[in-house]
């Protein structure tokens, strides 16, 4: 017989993940590691947070990215990929943020079946989202769920157009732009020197 499992609370979860050197994420009492993403990964990630923080430039609106918590509910602290938020208790926040708009979540092999069902149950439970988006770095697809105005769930499909709609916050990516040095054969040749 197993020990029984010991579930943790939502503050002692937060006291003690935020001396961790790792991400976790919590859901229900259970912590779960966060594990380290591929090149295409981080690269997609890195293109989305500069291209939508661009556009948000003078809107009461920022984009964050890997590192910040969203709290759903009493039960569930998740990390997505990137995501923006317009509310003012948001914005003053320090660690925990309760009330994004947009979230992305950039799919990996080991991550992409909980990103497209558990992770995006979870997130539809925060009445602050309206949109909620997939990008697959290695397929180079994008498909995006939007909140109607009856609280239904619309699905876009944008991997053949040319850019990425964000349709919450009325911007558009070019899709070169989100997938930009994905390809290994364009990068320089030459690497910088750091001092």
């Amino acid at each position: 017989m197993g020990l029984p499992l010991q579930l943790m609370s939502l503050e002692d979860f937060l006291a003690w993940e935020n001396a961790q050197p790792e991400r976790h994420e919590f859901y229900r009492g259970e912590v779960f590691a966060m594990t380290g993403g591929r090149r295409t990964h981080g690269r997609t990630v890195s293109n989305l947070n500069r291209r939508i923080g661009e556009r948000l430039d003078g809107s009461p609106c920022q984009v964050f990215a890997e590192s910040m918590k969203i709290q759903v509910g009493r039960d569930t602290i998740l990390y997505p990929d990137i995501f923006v938020t317009c509310d003012k208790a948001d914005l003053a926040t320090d660690m925990v943020f309760r009330a994004p708009r947009l979230v992305v979540e950039v799919l990996s092999p080991s991550t992409q079946a909980y990103d497209r069902s558990q992770k995006f149950a979870l997130y539809r439970r925060l009445a602050s989202l309206q949109e909620y988006i997939l990008v697959d770095p290695e397929t180079r697809r994008i498909e995006s769920f939007r909140r109607s105005a009856d609280d239904q769930w619309l699905f876009h499909d944008m991997s053949q157009d040319q850019a990425m709609t964000v349709a919450c916050l009325d911007l558009s990516i070019p899709l070169a732009q989100v997938f930009e040095g994905m390809d290994p054969a364009a990068e320089p040749a030459e690497q910088p020197t750091l001092a």
